[in-house]
């Protein structure tokens, strides 16, 4: 039986149509009612192209005002909606549109400039400004739980990036959960730095529009901007990723953090010892957590009382959430997570649906273990994975790329610890011609983001192998 719901942002609007929905810099700002009105007409707009419910708009954009207005029109319209990471390369972007045969791409001026992209149709957000009003479209003002609303992609251990397609349900599910977390206060107003193609900067809007709660959206993050809205726009929650927290510490100059910040919500990576002792030392409420694409942002969070108590924890799982260790070895072992916030399957990928999920549960590929008291402790973080300022690099992707050079006979990349990014990739290469050492950085600048690209280059005889011919990453970390 199908769970239907009245639309959120309608809802909002009929229940708050005055109360600021969203905040930019100190220049613009939209009420409930007009981010409901506008987001309705830009729907009425891209009705034109005729697209069916269930297909697939792709948007290609930094954080903006169009961006968050689109993204809820494609909603009225039943169509899903794929978010694209401008810092893809056009390879890497042009894989995820035609894997998600997506039938339009909505972007900006300056992106589809830079970009060579493989789609049925292009238009920037002001070319969908111009097009006709079609006063004729049903808009659907209800949502059913169970269908898919957005596609992000998250890499693969295969190396092939994987859709993973979230319903509204999980989303849903992700907002009430953290609301009975962090709990839920009528001067609430949320600082979003995060991009919304990412699920932490999205799941933030979705929760606006569920809570009736303002957002403080950033459109470009700099250490200066995020240190001035956490002093001076009255914010009382944020969402940032360990590098962020750091340059706050840095930028914030002996301050103590503001009165009414009540929690940062912080996700993207383990989190320094030092940086959590400074943390501790400002007194900022920090509020750390576990999560992924596939559980719509954090599932497991450790909760502002058992900050200090139980410092290094991820914490325990939210309400509706269940963790698990499964194959533990002297306690420790993978982690597989439950809940109506987890998605079922991979979109339109059965074969890494089968194998990533077993009677309900999601296996993460992260290890970690649950104390007596039952707080989860992450050890690593889905084994091979570089989480580096907050973006996944997956080992595989980047070894894929450079064993297609002509001259890379065997390639193992791994993470090294960064002070500013947490960690970053390195690459040990083993050479066809060892007396020809080529310029890997000219040659990955056009094939990956820059974010993946290692930060620098070793060279061995040959790689260290365990019986069953496994790369032993962790030698090669030490």
């Amino acid at each position: 039986m199908a769970e239907i719901i009245p639309h959120w942002l309608k809802k909002q609007a009929e229940l708050s149509p005055d109360k600021i929905a969203v905040e930019i810099d100190d220049s613009v700002s939209l009420t409930f009612n007009e981010l409901y009105e506008q987001s309705k007409l830009i729907a009425k707009q891209i009705s034109n192209f005729q697209l069916k419910r269930n297909d697939r708009v792709a948007i290609l954009s930094t954080n903006s005002l169009d961006m968050l207005m689109t993204i809820h029109a494609l909603s009225f319209l039943d169509i899903i909606v794929v978010l694209l990471n401008t810092r893809l390369t056009s390879d890497e972007l042009n894989y995820q549109l035609k894997d998600s045969e997506a039938k339009l791409l909505i972007t900006t001026e300056e992106l589809v400039k830079d970009k060579e992209l493989l789609v049925p149709e292009i238009k920037t957000f002001k070319q969908i400004k111009e097009l006709k009003v079609n006063q004729d479209v049903f808009l659907n003002e209800s949502i059913d739980l169970a269908e898919i609303y957005t596609i992000m992609y998250t890499s693969g251990t295969t190396g092939l990036p994987k859709a993973v397609g979230h319903t509204y349900g999980n989303h849903w599910w992700s907002a009430i959960n953290s609301s009975l977390n962090l709990g839920l206060y009528e001067d609430d107003k949320w600082l979003s730095p995060l991009p919304m193609f990412h699920v932490g900067g999205f799941s933030v809007f979705i929760k606006s529009a569920i809570y009736g709660m303002p957002v403080y959206l950033l459109l470009k993050y700099t250490k200066e901007k995020l240190c001035a809205a956490l002093y001076h726009k009255e914010i009382t929650i944020a969402s940032l990723v360990t590098l962020m927290l750091a340059d706050f510490i840095e930028s914030s100059q002996g301050k103590r953090a503001p009165k009414r910040l009540r929690s940062i919500l912080l996700g993207g990576g383990s989190v320094p010892e030092v940086l959590l002792e400074q943390t501790k030392q400002k007194q900022i409420p920090l509020v750390q957590s576990y999560g992924m694409t596939e559980t719509s942002s954090q599932i497991v969070t450790l909760s502002p009382r058992d900050n200090i108590r139980k410092l290094g924890s991820a914490g325990k799982p939210l309400m509706s959430a269940e963790v698990k260790i499964a194959n533990s070895s002297h306690g420790i072992g993978e982690i597989l997570v439950k809940g109506p916030m987890v998605i079922n399957e991979y979109f339109n990928n059965p074969l890494a649906t089968k194998a990533s999920f077993t009677n309900g549960w999601l296996k993460t590929g992260d290890l970690g273990y649950l104390d007596d008291e039952g707080f989860l402790y992450v050890v690593d973080r889905r084994s091979d994975l570089i989480v580096s300022g907050g973006e996944n690099i997956y080992p595989t992707e980047v070894e894929n790329v450079l064993l297609n050079h002509d001259n890379v006979k065997e390639v193992a990349v791994v993470k090294q610890k960064d002070e500013k990014y947490g960690h970053v990739p390195i690459a040990y290469i083993v050479l066809n011609n060892p007396d020809d050492q080529p310029d890997f950085k000219k040659f990955l600048k056009d094939k990956l983001a820059s974010y993946k690209q290692p930060k620098a280059f070793y060279y061995l005889t040959q790689l260290p192998r365990t019986a069953s011919n496994k790369i032993k990453r962790f030698e090669l970390e030490k």
